[in-house]
């Protein structure tokens, strides 16, 4: 079975309330700029010498994400009590039209210590080369859209670039507006020949913007992004299936309210009027930028091949207890029988653990069950595919899947589906009963711990494992694993640490 579950319960509003009061809201910080503060501790990193260039541009990059994240989620969130008349305060005394108010301080303090630090760092070069990057990769999927009465300003999807440019027509001297859309299907930035200068790909197309709009004066030409609302509101107490809600759910996020617009530093007034004007943004929701726009694409120049600017790559080891000669697989379920396994990611490896004992458990002939919660999952997932094998084997195999897991959603839904297929029987996505004192997929309940138990031969052994890791997340966050057996006098034990 496939479950979806939602957000957690926790005490009652009202008590909340009066516990805060009683304690005083001085004693608080405010939780959206806890937020920023852990992005000014990325930004801390960017600018420490003593990392390699490379190192330094990731936390640039997982910056720009995060602020991308918090724009679309806690912002949005903030501008809708506004909206909705909500005069509640925050742990530490604010009201939500405050919050916003010293947000857009913070934020703006942000921005300008991550200007200073990518306009410190990185630099642009190479015309000739790039003019035979824009002929053969960049021109022939471009599309710029003209504004005039017979065609209105074009649909803005969440969070991609774009330049608006001023056009005039030299016979008749008619000035009108056009839109290029920055083709997300290439990569943010132009790495020059010497694998050391790149260049943001909106100042390629700027530059030739003649070959764009040919026989045409080109005016002024800005950069912009526009941030929406990308918040899930599903109401799982009234639908039906959670998994097809959800996924209504989705395909209306991306005509989300707008709660972001970035444009470049120096933007006439004119065009930013314009632009708030048509994208329906509020002058406070509006931030000018000297670095170019949408930094996390920094994840391409990240992944350069320049070992002298990285920090030195670490492989990932196999725990003494579960190597063996030639690298043969481990038989963990010996292993198991004889002790615990703790393993500390991503200097553990993860495949010879606990990808190992899932996939060990699909094929062993003695398992007769596994249960299994997924939160967030790798695209090739290793873990899912030794799921759907064991249940073509015909064990007994159930899923709990976290159908919003924010921004990993639709990816959720496709592992859902494959295991539904895998399966052939229909999940259940409405949360299920209460069992005893245990709620498991409740509604209001969130799934996001890792946790595997499997059923195997004799009926009194089990085995339960945990982890807050992906393959492919592993590489950033600090995780441990535990996978420990079970027997009458001890239980279960599954638990889960992680730092990023």
């Amino acid at each position: 079975m496939v479950v979806g579950v939602v957000a957690p319960h926790g005490p009652s509003l009202a008590a909340e309330r009066e516990a805060i009061a009683a304690f005083g809201y001085q004693r608080f910080t405010n939780r959206e700029l806890s937020r920023l503060d852990f992005g000014a501790r990325l930004l801390d990193l960017s600018e420490d010498a003593r990392m390699p260039l490379l190192e330094r541009v990731k936390f640039v990059a997982i910056f720009a994400e995060l602020l991308d994240e918090f724009f679309q989620v806690r912002v949005a969130g903030l501008e809708d009590q506004v909206a909705g008349g909500v005069r509640t305060r925050s742990a530490d005394g604010l009201r939500p039209g405050e919050q916003l108010k010293v947000i857009r301080t913070r934020v703006q303090e942000l921005y300008a210590r991550q200007d200073h630090i990518f306009l410190e760092q990185l630099d642009d070069d190479d015309r000739e080369y790039l003019v035979e990057v824009f002929r053969r990769q960049i021109f022939p999927v471009l599309t710029p859209l003209a504004v005039d009465p017979g065609h209105p300003f074009p649909y803005i999807s969440n969070l991609s670039l774009n330049l608006v440019v001023e056009v005039g027509d030299p016979v008749t001297d008619e000035l009108r507006v056009a839109r290029v859309k920055v083709p997300p299907v290439l990569p943010r930035f132009v790495v020059m020949p010497d694998g050391e200068r790149f260049v943001p790909l909106e100042q390629v197309i700027a530059a030739h913007l003649d070959t764009l709009f040919p026989g045409m004066t080109i005016g002024h030409h800005e950069t912009f992004r526009l941030t929406r609302n990308a918040d899930l509101a599903v109401e799982e107490d009234e639908a039906d299936d959670l998994l097809v809600a959800v996924e209504m759910e989705l395909r209306r996020r991306r005509f989300g309210r707008a709660v972001r617009l970035e444009v470049a530093a120096g933007a006439s007034e004119a065009v930013r009027e314009m632009l708030t004007t048509e994208l329906e943004v509020s002058p406070d929701g509006v931030y000018q930028l000297e670095a170019p726009i949408g930094l996390s694409g920094l994840w391409a120049v990240y992944a350069l091949d320049r070992p002298d600017l990285h920090e030195e790559t670490w492989t990932p080891m196999t725990p003494p207890y579960l190597a063996t000669a030639g690298n043969a697989p481990t038989e963990l379920f010996a292993v198991l029988r004889e002790r615990d396994v703790l393993v500390h990611h991503p200097y553990d490896s993860f495949a010879t653990s606990v990808e190992a004992f899932i996939s060990q458990a699909a094929d062993d002939p003695d398992v007769l069950g596994i249960k299994q919660t997924l939160y967030r999952t790798s695209g090739d997932s290793p873990i899912v595919a030794s799921l759907i094998r064991a249940a073509e084997s015909g064990k007994q195999v159930a899923a709990l899947v976290e159908l919003k897991a924010r921004f990993d959603e639709l990816a959720n839904i496709g592992w859902a589906k494959a295991l539904e297929e895998a399966w052939g029987s229909r999940p259940i996505r409405r949360p299920p009963s209460c069992c005893g004192e245990r709620r498991m997929g409740s509604a209001g309940t969130a799934t996001s711990a890792r946790a595997t138990t499997t059923r195997r031969r004799p009926a009194s052994t089990r085995t339960s494992g945990s982890s807050r890791r992906t393959p492919t997340s592993g590489r950033t966050w600090v995780t441990c694993s535990t996978i420990s057996p079970a027997s009458r006098d001890r239980p279960t034990t599954a638990r889960s640490w992680c730092r990023r």
